[in-house]
């Protein structure tokens, strides 16, 4: 097996033997004595970690030197985790290199077998960053569509349903618990349709006080009612020959139910206080996260309005339900928040992840979104942990009044635990098998048994 490469730039000659005799056994070793030769090797992009000494030619006796390095990473090698060397006496510099993004220090004089914990930390570090950049790319040759992400076999199913729907003009029913991101999905359809250069009106139906929905849905004309000084275009109007998103067509009142199902009947409308009738091309998609049966049996949502919506349904899966999504929603969020927040490069650490990964997230896509905001605001260096998430302790995955079986109690535990291991090794069969005391075989088996992808 090839030995890992390790980039040591250090100016001090007998510290540089002393770090290439203690590690070379264990890693493939370049030296680089100056900030000019380290530059050249970091931009090659061969090396997943480098260990540097602050103190380097031209300002030997400075830190300047390797603050520059640090600050230019980004660019020399914006994937290589850096170790920083370091005096006792020079904690400030060490706290300000973590701030620059180094992923750890170790202090002079330096024990090797300290250095090798930190290396052995350090590359695994680079391991787990290195798999979530390859979901990534995964996520960018199939795991993506129109924004929404998702690698699982549920999301991909629900990707695959878009697309054939979105080349149709029949209502779109969405359904879903909260935060899953059916709006996305109206977003999607609409992209991908015939009308993508037409207009996709947006109307919650649960946020417009009644007594001014009709008007807003069909319009009005001057003098309609008290208060139309002129006349006004509806909503289903502003979107003749383009989309309509109804979101929250549950919460819509009985009455209006009426009017929204005689315009999917005869595709026309009239304004209030008008007499004309107005013929529009309009594409409906519509989403709800409740349950429009019941509603229906309980006489709260007409029938036939159902029945005129559900023509194309389209069921958003829970994010409890498509696990390996999680870790790809998170470092996308990281990525995109951080960049919006100007944070500078962040990451998890390893119990973030862990938390991440063995949550419920009952509010969903939504909900994990608002997590790594929080932490974002919370969090004072570049590595987020799971206290900054909120999630110091492990999520709850069943409701205290939920009663498991032994057996779904063992299989839950199986699953976290294996999810986790994968998660913490970057994948590594080998190292996770290690981690969970058991046998490669039996990793495979539990890993077949549970259909955890990874």
């Amino acid at each position: 097996m090839a030995k890992q490469k390790l980039l040591i730039i250090e100016d001090e000659t007998s510290v540089a033997k002393q770090l290439k005799w203690s590690l070379g056994d264990a890693y493939d070793i370049s030296m680089a004595a100056d900030g000019k030769k380290a530059r050249q090797l970091l931009v090659s992009g061969a090396f997943p970690v480098a260990t540097l000494d602050l103190g380097l030619p031209p300002a030997a006796d400075t830190p300047d030197e390797g603050f520059k390095i640090l600050e230019e990473m980004e660019s020399l090698a914006p994937h290589t985790r850096v170790i920083v060397i370091t005096g006792n006496a020079e904690q400030e510099n060490a706290v300000r290199a973590v701030a620059l993004g180094a992923a750890d220090f170790c202090p002079k004089p330096i024990d090797p077998d300290i250095l090798k914990i930190i290396l052995e930390r350090t590359y695994r570090l680079y391991a787990l960053e290195a798999a979530n950049r390859d979901l990534l790319e995964k996520a960018d040759h199939g795991g993506i569509l129109c924004g929404m992400l998702g690698v699982s076999n549920a999301m991909q199913d629900v990707f695959s349903l878009i697309r054939r729907v979105s080349a149709t003009d029949y209502p779109v029913l969405v359904t879903g618990e909260s935060g899953t991101g059916k709006e996305m999905v109206a977003h999607a359809i609409h992209q991908l349709s015939s009308r993508s250069d037409q207009p996709l009106v947006i109307i919650n139906s649960g946020a417009i006080p009644e007594n001014l929905l009709e008007s807003e849905l069909f319009g009005h004309e001057k003098g309609a009612f008290t208060g139309a000084v002129a006349r006004k275009t509806g909503r289903l109007e502003q979107a003749d020959d383009g989309t309509v998103f109804l979101d929250e067509i549950g919460e819509l009142p009985f009455s209006m139910q009426v009017k929204l199902l005689r315009f999917l009947q005869e595709g026309t409308i009239e304004r209030v206080g008008g007499k004309e009738t107005i013929a529009l091309n309009v594409r409906i998609v519509a989403a709800t996260n409740i349950e429009l049966p019941k509603a229906v049996q309980n006489g709260k949502f007409r029938e036939d309005l159902y029945f005129r919506l559900n023509v194309l349904p389209i069921h958003l899966p829970p994010l409890r339900e498509r696990p390996e999504d999680i870790m790809l929603l998170s470092h996308h969020f990281l990525r995109t928040e951080s960049e919006t927040m100007k944070t500078g490069r962040m990451a998890f650490s390893q119990s973030a992840m862990a938390a991440l990964s063995s949550g419920d997230w009952p509010g969903n896509v939504r909900e994990l979104q608002n997590c790594i905001r929080r932490a974002l605001s919370v969090c004072t260096n570049n590595k987020i942990t799971a206290e900054d998430l909120g999630l110091g302790g492990c999520l709850p995955n069943q409701a205290e009044d939920q009663l498991l079986t032994l057996q779904q109690a063992r299989d839950q535990a199986e699953q976290q635990c294996v999810r986790k291991a994968l998660m913490l090794t970057g994948n590594n069969i080998s190292e996770a098998a290690r981690l969970l005391e058991t046998s490669r075989p039996t990793l495979h088996d539990l890993i077949k048994k549970h259909d955890i992808r990874r």
